[in-house]
């Protein structure tokens, strides 16, 4: 392929006095070895020395600094002015990883009908060392995406531009969650592809917006979630509120001198959000289902391929029926025999024009290798 062939891929950073991190970001960009690379910085206005940083890169970016209404809205301004056929952002301490843009244009070719394609990514501090692998990280799963946890890291992450044009750019308002509602919006309409590549970095420390959000970042999470999935207090309200809880309390109790009771407000948190993480799709590691199982698909499904293996434990049937169910409507039900089947289902055209959730249901349960009560196991749903 050729470079003219190449799509132009727009990457933009928005920045406001953050001249401590701002040259290792550039320098993450355009050090990247894809040849076309528009970049853009979005800068609020800093009075840091952001702008000297900056203009030691020459014509190898553009360097816009003016007030704006907060992050979301900077990034929108660089995604309305992109020039590029996709379009992505990094933070101004975090950074790209070499080759994640390439990586990326690569899975757009390969998945051209996708909304954003996204992969794996690091933690760093303050330093800019790996303290570790982002952990949330997953396979796209439409249903755990909405109803759970933003299992993608933004920092790893690239968007198809038409696609954020037509679902609507950053919702404003938002501070903490900005990019998780647009994934969401995105996997419903378009769906999204992982990249088992590591492509960026999330840098932590202390004055970070996320580390220093407390119960009004939850409070933004809580009424997300509610606009999501319609409830008022689903899964995610637990995993995200006792995350966020947990910190209050336990400060406020090491304050107080009770560290024992600190430490064991601690591990039953810990043991709920775990609880809810494993349990609240009924679908688990290594692909176990229990008797009952969320799968959300996007907009535009009109078939499935789903593969499964139907368990061989001792005390399981030599055959089972397994049922898909939207609402309170049988779409589609299978009998299957020990070992590998697949079944293929339609998806009724009436539900096919948006995003909906199949509630899978077997008939019995046994104990499995995780050692919950399973069904069977999914090897994999294909959608088209």
């Amino acid at each position: 392929m050729t470079e003219p062939c190449l799509p132009l891929v727009t990457v933009v950073t928005p920045s406001y006095n953050q001249a401590e991190f701002l040259r290792a970001t550039i320098e993450s960009v355009l050090g990247q070895d894809y040849p076309r690379i528009e970049y853009l910085v979005m800068d609020g206005g800093s009075t840091d020395g952001s702008a000297e940083i900056a203009s030691e890169y020459g014509g190898r970016l553009t360097f816009v600094s003016e007030p704006d209404r907060g992050q979301s809205h900077a990034i929108n301004k660089g995604f309305q002015r992109a020039q590029g056929e996709i379009v992505a952002w990094i933070n101004s301490d975090d950074v790209l990883l070499p080759g994640a843009v390439s990586a990326a244009v690569r899975a757009f070719a390969e998945s051209p009908g996708v909304g954003a394609v996204y992969g794996e990514g690091y933690c760093i501090d303050r330093a800019g060392q790996v303290t570790g692998r982002f952990p949330a990280t997953e396979p796209f799963n439409l249903w755990r995406l909405t109803w759970v946890c933003d299992s993608i890291l933004q920092q790893s992450t690239f968007f198809r531009r038409s696609a954020v044009a037509e679902v609507g750019w950053l919702r404003e308002e938002l501070r903490w969650s900005m990019d998780w509602d647009l994934l969401v919006r995105l996997g419903r309409r378009y769906g999204l592809k992982y990249i088992p590549e590591y492509l960026g970095c999330l840098r932590e420390y202390a004055e970070t917006k996320t580390a220093s959000g407390g119960g009004i970042r939850f409070l933004e999470l809580w009424r997300l979630l509610r606009m999501q999935t319609g409830r008022w207090w689903g899964p995610g309200c637990w995993y995200y509120g006792l995350d966020t809880y947990d910190k209050i309390w336990s400060g406020v109790l090491r304050r107080w001198g009770a560290e024992w009771l600190a430490t064991r407000v601690f591990h039953l948190c810990r043991w709920k959000i775990d609880r809810v993480a494993l349990r609240a799709q009924g679908y688990y590691p290594g692909g176990w289902v229990a008797r009952r199982m969320y799968w959300m698909v996007p907009a535009g499904t009109r078939r499935l391929v789903v593969r499964g293996e139907a368990a061989e434990s001792v005390g399981a049937p030599a055959e089972q029926r397994i049922e898909a169910s939207v609402g309170i409507s049988v779409i589609g039900a299978v009998v299957v025999r020990r070992g590998e089947f697949e079944w293929v289902m339609e998806v009724p055209e009436g539900l096919a024009d948006e995003a909906v959730t199949i509630v899978f249901t077997a008939g019995w349960s046994v104990k499995g290798p995780t050692g919950l009560r399973v069904s069977w196991r999914l090897l994999g749903i294909e959608t088209s």
